[in-house]
């Protein structure tokens, strides 16, 4: 899956355990709609992750964004440990 990030883009999650808040700029915005559209088009288990190392703002948790097929109501991916 091809990603174009908008020049300037910032992103940044944020959780207490109870709540996400994903922040953005516009480019930010404009950036995981993108991201969202093309993961519609891939096949189901697909996902991306964006963490502070490769895409969000410094300090942000991590996020994993997965495409679920219409029968499935579980995500389909788990870290090497198997946990979500």
């Amino acid at each position: 899956m091809e990603i174009k990030w908008e020049d300037g883009f910032k992103i940044s999650i944020k959780s207490d355990g109870k709540t996400i808040i994903l922040s953005a700029n516009r480019e930010g915005l404009i950036s995981l709609a993108r991201i969202l559209d093309s993961l519609s088009a891939e096949l189901p288990g697909s996902h991306i992750h964006l963490d502070e190392n490769n895409s969000l703002e410094d300090g942000s948790a991590e996020l994993i964004i997965e495409k679920l097929s219409d029968r499935t109501e579980e995500p389909m991916w788990k870290n090497s440990d198997g946990h979500m």
